[in-house]
């Protein structure tokens, strides 16, 4: 009890002792007057403004696409590996194989129809908010 309670005791008097002691070292340069921070703050908001957007419709259509593209290629792929799979125990299976393989049928069969819902439904609202 004596010996628990000292490394209790030491554990945080050494945490302590390297919370207070770290040194922070700061790398500012130029101006450090609050005008000087001002005329900084005001020139940074200048050189955005004469800047144009990285970001444009074209690219974020082009974002999109190959995110749909890629996610629907990858559920695609792991609902027919898994169908595969499920319709092979069923067919080499034992009686009792073959109903846990049914019973897995139906999370399989309600996750492909979230997955594909959802690329339907993620389809549709890019549609139609591409025409608005």
């Amino acid at each position: 009890m004596k010996k628990s309670f000292l490394k209790n005791i030491i554990l945080t008097l050494l945490l302590f002792l390297i919370i207070f002691s770290s040194t922070n070292i700061v790398l500012a340069t130029g101006d450090q007057s609050v005008s000087g921070i001002i005329d900084g703050g005001s020139s940074f908001i200048k050189d955005g403004e004469g800047q144009e957007s990285p970001i444009t419709s074209d690219k974020t259509q082009e974002l999109t696409n190959d995110l749909y593209n890629i996610l629907f290629f990858v559920g695609l792929v792991l609902a027919l590996i898994i169908g595969m799979i499920l319709g092979m125990q069923f067919m080499t299976g034992s009686v009792e194989q073959k109903a846990k393989v049914k019973d897995a049928l139906i999370p399989y069969i309600v996750g492909c129809v979230v997955v594909f819902g959802a690329f339907g439904i993620w389809k549709l609202v890019v549609t139609i908010l591409r025409g608005i």
